[in-house]
C-alpha cells in the first residue's frame, strides 16, 4: 500500500538540495511508484524522468545516460542523507580534482542504520579492500558526487542495489582519485519502509563482487580453481603411483583416469586465466582511454 511519507520524503529531498545548491538542476527518476511521488517531486521543483525497469541499477544507468553535466550528485530519495553535506563534497571534488566523493554515513538516530546492514556493509567493504585494494569505510553509501569523466566512462552493468559496489570497484580498477567525507545519516520518516533486504541484497552484492573479480582478476580466479583441481588430482594419484611403484600394476584404473582428468582440467583452467588476463588488460586500457578523453573537474564552467 503506498505510503504518504514516501511522497513527503521525496519532496523534502528536492527542497533541501534546492536550498543547498540553488543553481543546480534537480532530477528525480521515478521507478514505477504507485503513489503521488511524481507530482510531489514536480511541485517541489524537480524534473522527473521515468524508468520502467525495476531496480536501482537501471535507474542509475538512465541517469548517467540522460543527464549531461560537469558535476553529478547522486542521492537516494528517502530523506536519510544530509543535503548541506553536498557543498563540502563538491568543494572537495573540485579542490583536489577528484572523480568521486562518497558520503561516509555517520548515523544521528539509533534506527538510522540497522545492525544487519552495518555488519553486511563492513563485511563487503573488507572483502573488496582485500581483493581490489584499499577501499572506502562506507562502500554501500547511496550519496556520492561524481566528475563528468567518471560518469561518462562508467559502463553500468548492475540492475539492483549492487550498483554501489560496481561504482566502487570501477574507481579502484582505474585508479581514480577518490575521497570520503563524513556526513550525518538519519532514520527514514515514520511510516516509510526501506526496500533493502539485508540477506537477499547482501548475497546479490557478494555475487556481484565475485562476478567482477572473475572479470577483472581472471588469472587469480581461474588460477585458484586450477590449483584446487591440481591438489585434488595429486591426492587421487598418490595411492595409484605408490601401488604402481610397489607392484608395477595399476589396479585402480578409474582413479588413475580421474586423477589425469582433474590435472587436465587444472591446466585448462590456468590457460583460460592467462588468456582472459590478456583480454582484461586490453579492456581496462580501453576504459582508461575513454576516461582520459573526458575533461577533468573544473576545466570548464561547472553545471551541477
Amino acid at each position: 500500500m503506498p505510503c504518504f511519507n514516501e511522497e513527503v520524503a521525496v519532496a523534502k529531498v528536492v527542497k533541501d538540495f534546492r536550498a543547498a545548491l540553488p543553481d543546480a538542476t534537480i532530477f528525480v527518476f521515478d521507478n514505477n511508484s504507485t503513489d503521488n511521488t511524481v507530482k510531489a517531486a514536480r511541485t517541489a521543483g524537480a524534473e522527473v524522468y521515468r524508468e520502467k525497469r525495476q531496480g536501482k541499477g537501471y535507474v542509475v544507468r538512465r541517469m548517467f545516460t540522460d543527464v549531461d553535466a560537469d558535476i553529478y550528485v547522486l542521492v537516494d530519495g528517502d530523506a536519510t542523507y544530509d543535503a548541506p553535506s553536498v557543498v563540502p563534497m563538491i568543494k572537495r571534488l573540485l579542490a583536489d580534482r577528484l572523480d568521486m566523493v562518497v558520503a561516509n554515513r555517520v548515523d544521528r538516530d539509533e534506527a538510522a542504520y540497522r545492525a544487519g546492514h552495518r555488519t553486511g556493509n563492513w563485511l563487503l567493504t573488507s572483502f573488496v579492500a582485500a581483493v581490489f585494494g584499499p577501499s572506502f569505510n562506507d562502500m554501500l553509501s547511496g550519496y556520492r558526487v561524481f566528475s563528468r569523466r567518471f560518469v561518462k566512462s562508467f559502463p553500468v552493468l548492475s540492475g539492483g542495489f549492487e550498483i554501489e559496489t560496481e561504482l566502487t570497484i570501477h574507481a579502484l580498477e582505474l585508479g581514480m582519485a577518490v575521497a570520503e567525507v563524513d556526513s550525518p545519516y538519519y532514520a527514514r520518516p515514520k511510516g516509510s519502509a526501506s526496500k533493502l533486504n539485508t540477506w537477499s541484497d547482501g548475497f546479490r552484492i557478494l555475487r556481484t563482487i565475485i562476478r567482477l573479480y572473475r572479470a577483472e582478476r581472471p588469472l587469480p580466479f581461474f588460477g585458484a580453481i586450477g590449483l584446487m583441481l591440481a591438489i585434488a588430482s595429486i591426492g587421487f594419484a598418490i595411492p595409484v603411483v605408490v601401488t604402481y611403484l610397489e607392484t608395477g600394476l595399476v589396479p585402480r584404473l578409474p582413479t588413475a583416469v580421474l586423477a589425469t582428468g582433474l590435472m587436465i582440467l587444472a591446466s585448462l583452467s590456468v590457460a583460460i586465466g592467462l588468456v582472459l588476463d590478456t583480454v582484461t588488460r586490453g579492456r581496462r586500457e580501453m576504459k582508461l582511454l575513454a576516461y582520459l578523453a573526458l575533461r577533468a573537474p573544473g576545466e570548464e564552467r561547472r553545471r551541477r
